[in-house]
């Protein structure tokens, strides 16, 4: 397993949420909890240093007592962004990427994650087995100056910048219901509501 103090991981929760009336997702209580406190859980379980990358209610986010990170400007160019700005403020060898909005994503999947990483190069995606699922990632850090051209470029899709990297595939096939993501109401509600529980 990777040594865990060369691991840094990120939390995504600076989206606009348009089809949640525009509220912020990461702090939308889940079960009791803010959805944030969900992600930030596993990714401090595998990772020394963890941030937040939000682009509003920044004292709200600075209650977990962790970094947060911004884009940089307001334009809100998507998780892109937020992962570059990520990656120019740690000094990880890895960077371990989620959203805020998938609360079933436990530390042993993102584990998998990282052991593929370790076998397979420079970046690695999530698939449910249907298709990828992009923000859940674990990169180099090494590819910072290659984000950094690709946003300034113009680009913005995060499948199309993975198309330039030499990008495994970590299939969660077997579990495809961890990547159940709130985005509207009636989500939050639905998963609320199923048998299971979330990560403790």
């Amino acid at each position: 397993m990777i040594d865990q103090s060369k691991i840094a991981g990120v939390v995504l929760a600076g989206g606009l949420a348009r089809r949640m009336s525009h509220q912020d997702k990461g702090l939308i209580l889940y079960r009791g909890k803010p959805l944030v406190s969900y992600a930030l859980q596993t990714l401090l379980a595998v990772s020394d240093e963890v941030l937040i990358s939000a682009n509003r209610n920044m004292a709200d986010y600075r209650q977990w007592q962790l970094p947060v990170i911004t884009d940089g400007n307001d334009r809100f160019e998507g998780p892109l962004a937020g992962i570059l700005s990520a990656l120019q403020a740690v000094d990880a060898d890895i960077l371990l990427v989620m959203p805020c909005d998938s609360p079933l994503f436990s530390a042993d999947h993102a584990r998998r994650l990282l052991t593929q990483l370790d076998q397979n190069g420079e970046v690695v995606v999530a698939s449910d087995g249907d298709r990828l699922q992009p923000v859940f990632m674990a990169l180099r850090t090494t590819l910072k100056e290659d984000l950094q051209a690709y946003l300034q470029g113009g680009g913005r899709k995060i499948q199309d910048w993975l198309k330039r990297q030499a990008t495994a595939v970590a299939d969660f096939s077997d579990q495809p219901q961890i990547f159940s993501n709130i985005n509207t109401p009636e989500e939050l509600l639905k998963l609320e509501s199923q048998t299971g529980q979330a990560p403790v």
